[in-house]
């Protein structure tokens, strides 16, 4: 890549969407925390409906912070946020005090999210937005990749999976310091007054309103597989906790590759026809998902999910941004707000869960999620002016 693209100034921006993917622990620490406490599914889907709620609550007031204290100051008061919720549970592992961390994880990664998006547009020129974003996603996929590992190594080899939490407290440690160090200029527009009212009111554009509905269903999607797959092998394939711990490992590995591959072909190939064939092979993985009965089976359509719902985030935010660009901080901010569907999504499959018995009725929740989504991939072409 040539410098006027990635200059210096970039690369501290991209390391924080590392540590935005530290809020997917909370798939295989739901898992953790079930059998730690002996909780329902219900319950201990209350963990990620911790985390994502304030995605719904902080978004927009986020959106008009950024106003006032610029893109990369609102960053550093999200990992502020993270790097305390990353200290609670290690030192005190209590059911109420890891529902406070996860809200800290919650609340951060709401701000993260909002703020860090928008900077990016501060060093990236704009016709490279979709695919930078991408590679944002990329480097948080690889976070939320290693998440399951560092926990069930620290699980197998020291008896504490805890042991990720100072791990994943001293990385965004580090972020903030080098993020600190580097000043980044904003624009003008980046400080624009804006309201709640205009920032709602952006909703009356019917193709911002299906762009933030596809985000609360991909987001549903990403933290409903996060926290079902464990659970999923281990009733179908009858294997303890520490091996199905990997399937969402293998989840991660497969958003990985298909960030990674996605930040190349989206230089070159239209989002608009690149949303619609991944969503349509994810449609056909999660219906096999459905009847297939053996580990193997199973493991290969969790990676074709992981690979094809890899880059929907990155198209849908940047359709957003691209229709309404002097309007991006707002825009961020109520896009943002429909990662709320992270809360949403698990809290219907659990209800789901325990009403049919059994996995697969959380399954469904998510398939529902991926029919909406099939509507949105064909009209996303409609989302520039």
């Amino acid at each position: 890549m040539q410098n006027k693209n990635f200059n210096p100034k970039l690369y501290p921006v991209l390391f924080g969407f590392f540590i935005m993917g530290f809020v997917d622990v909370v798939g295989i620490s739901t898992s953790y925390v079930k059998s730690d406490f002996g909780l329902s599914d219900t319950l201990a889907n209350l963990l990620p409906m911790m985390v994502f709620l304030w995605f719904a609550v902080f978004s927009v007031p986020t959106g008009l912070l950024m106003n006032k204290l610029g893109r990369r100051n609102t960053v550093l008061i999200s990992m502020a946020f993270t790097f305390i919720a990353m200290l609670i549970p290690f030192f005190s592992y209590t059911f109420v005090l890891v529902l406070i961390a996860f809200a800290f994880l919650g609340i951060g990664n709401t701000i993260l999210q909002v703020s860090l998006n928008p900077l990016l547009t501060n060093v990236v020129r704009g016709d490279r937005l979709t695919s930078s974003l991408t590679l944002g996603q990329f480097i948080k996929a690889i976070a939320s990749f290693l998440g399951p590992i560092i926990a069930g190594v620290a699980a197998s080899k020291f008896g504490n999976w805890k042991l990720i939490f100072p791990v994943f407290a001293v990385v965004t440690l580090l972020s903030s310091l080098w993020l600190l160090a580097t000043p980044i200029k904003e624009s003008e527009a980046s400080q624009a007054k804006s309201s709640f009212g205009a920032c709602f009111g952006l909703l009356g554009d019917k193709v911002i309103l299906m762009l933030f509905l596809g985000i609360l269903a991909v987001v549903g999607l990403d933290v409903g597989l996060n926290t079902i797959v464990p659970k999923f092998l281990m009733e179908k394939c009858q294997i303890p906790l520490e091996e199905a711990g990997l399937g969402t490992s293998l989840y991660f590995a497969a958003r990985t590759l298909g960030t990674f591959i996605g930040a190349i072909l989206l230089v070159k190939i239209s989002a608009a026809k690149f949303f619609r064939i991944n969503i349509l092979v994810a449609i056909a993985a999660m219906a096999i998902i459905l009847f297939v009965g053996n580990l193997w089976g199973i493991a290969a359509m969790v990676f074709v999910l992981g690979f094809s719902l890899a880059n929907v985030f990155s198209i849908i935010f940047s359709a957003a941004i691209q229709r309404l660009p002097d309007r991006a901080n707002e825009i961020s901010g109520l896009m943002i707000m429909g990662v709320a569907g992270g809360a949403v999504f698990p809290f219907l499959m659990g209800l789901a869960t325990d009403y049919s018995g059994t996995q697969s009725g959380g399954m469904l929740v998510l398939f529902a999620a991926l029919v909406y989504l099939l509507f949105a991939a064909f009209r996303v072409k409609d989302a520039k002016k």
